[in-house]
C-alpha cells in the first residue's frame, strides 16, 4: 500500500495540479487495463446449464479432471431437472450453453431465435418402460388403458408415446416430473413410467425384483443429446467455446474407456453408484459430432411436438439446418 505524507504548503498546489494530471493519466490506464483484464477474463468464462444425465456426462468429467481449468476456461455449471428448462434459461440469456435432448430442442427452435446447436454429445439406445410386476404390469399389452408417467415434453415422452404406438397398445401418458419418478413408482402412484437416466436406473434399482423392463419389439429411439449456445456467446465468446468443446472431447475419452476418476465423476453428479455407472456408461456413444441427419430428425420431432400439442398447431417447422453451427467442433 503507498505511503502518504504532506508536503511544504509552497509546493502544494504545484504538487496537486500536477498530481491531478498525472492521476488522471494513470487512472485512465489503470482504468483501460482494468477493463481490458476484466473482458479478456468475462470471454473465457462460461456459465452452463447442466441436465444431471449421464448424457452429457462430459462436463462433470471435465470438470472434476481438471479438463476446462487447462483450457484456461472459468465454467459454472448450474444444474436443470430437464431440457426443457435448460433451454428456457438459454433463451432468457441466463446462460451461454445448455443441454438438451433433440426432442425439446426441435420444439424451443421453433420459437427460440437465440441459440444455436454447436455439438452432439452422445448417442443413447437405452430408453425402455420401466412397469411394476404388482401392478400387473408383464408385457406391452398389460400397458392397455393404464397411466404411464413421464416428464412430458421430453426425449422420455417421445419414446413413451413411440413404444405404445408400435405396441398397439392404448394407453395415457401422464405429466410426472423426472425427481417425482422413484417415488410415483414405489407408491403405485401409477404402473409404468417411461424416463431417462439417471432416473431409469433408479426406478429400477428401486423397485428391485418387482421391476419389469420392457424394450421396444423393433428398432429404438436413439436419443440425441446436444449442446447449446445463445447467439451472443457465440459472437463474444467464440474462443471459449472452442476450448469447452476441445474439454469435452477429453472426456469423452475417459468416459469411453471408463477411467476411474471418470466413473466417480459420474457417480457424484447422477448419484448413482459407481457400479450402475459401469454398468450405463456402454449404452452410450460419447463421440462429439454433428450428423448430417440431425436436422430431419430434429423436424420429425418437431411435427411430433405439434400432433402433441407441445406447439401451436399453427407454428411452423422452421430449417433446423440454420441452427447448426460447426465452428467449434474438435478437428477430426
Amino acid at each position: 500500500m503507498p505511503s502518504t505524507f504532506r508536503r511544504p504548503l509552497a509546493n502544494r498546489v504545484f504538487v496537486l495540479a500536477l498530481g491531478a494530471i498525472v492521476a488522471t493519466s494513470l487512472s485512465a490506464c489503470s482504468s483501460s487495463n482494468t477493463t481490458a483484464a476484466n473482458n479478456s477474463a468475462a470471454s473465457k468464462t462460461l456459465t452452463v446449464g447442466f441436465v444431471p444425465d449421464p448424457s452429457w456426462a462430459q462436463v462433470p468429467v471435465a470438470e472434476a479432471n481438471g479438463y476446462f481449468k487447462s483450457e484456461g476456461l472459468t465454467v459454472k455449471v448450474i444444474d436443470f431437472s430437464t431440457g426443457v428448462q435448460s433451454l428456457q434459461a438459454l433463451a432468457a440469456g441466463q446462460v451461454d450453453i445448455t443441454t438438451s435432448a433433440d426432442v425439446p430442442v426441435s420444439a424451443a427452435l421453433a420459437s427460440a431465435k437465440n441459440m444455436v446447436i454447436i455439438a452432439d454429445g452422445s448417442r443413447w439406445k437405452g430408453s425402455v418402460i420401466v412397469g411394476s410386476a404388482k401392478a400387473g404390469i408383464k408385457t406391452a399389452a398389460d400397458l392397455a388403458g393404464k397411466k404411464v408417467g413421464t416428464p412430458l415434453g421430453t426425449s422420455a415422452a417421445y419414446f413413451g408415446a413411440s413404444f405404445l404406438k408400435q405396441s398397439g397398445v392404448d394407453a395415457q401418458l401422464i405429466n410426472v416430473a423426472p425427481s417425482a419418478i422413484v417415488t410415483a413408482m414405489q407408491q403405485g402412484n401409477v404402473p409404468a413410467v417411461s424416463i431417462f437416466q439417471p432416473f431409469q436406473q433408479q426406478v429400477i434399482a428401486a423397485l428391485g425384483s418387482d421391476a419389469v423392463v420392457l424394450k421396444p419389439a423393433a428398432g429404438t429411439y436413439v436419443q440425441q443429446s446436444l449442446y447449446l449456445a445463445s447467439t451472443t456467446a457465440v459472437k463474444n465468446k467464440a474462443d471459449a467455446l472452442k476450448s469447452f468443446e476441445l474439454a469435452l472431447e477429453k472426456a469423452s475419452k475417459d468416459l469411453t474407456s471408463q477411467k476411474a476418476s471418470a466413473v466417480s465423476a459420474v457417480a457424484t453428479a447422477t448419484q448413482l453408484s459407481p457400479d450402475l455407472v459401469k454398468t450405463i456408461l456402454p449404452e452410450f456413444d460419447y463421440t462429439i459430432e454433428l450428423p448430417s441427419d440431425l436436422p430431419t430428425g430434429l423436424s420429425s420431432l418437431g411435427q411430433w411436438a405439434k400432433t402433441e400439442g407441445n406447439l401451436p398447431s399453427t407454428a411452423t417447422i422452421p430449417d433446423y439446418s440454420t441452427f447448426i453451427n460447426r465452428d467449434f467442433l474438435p478437428a477430426p
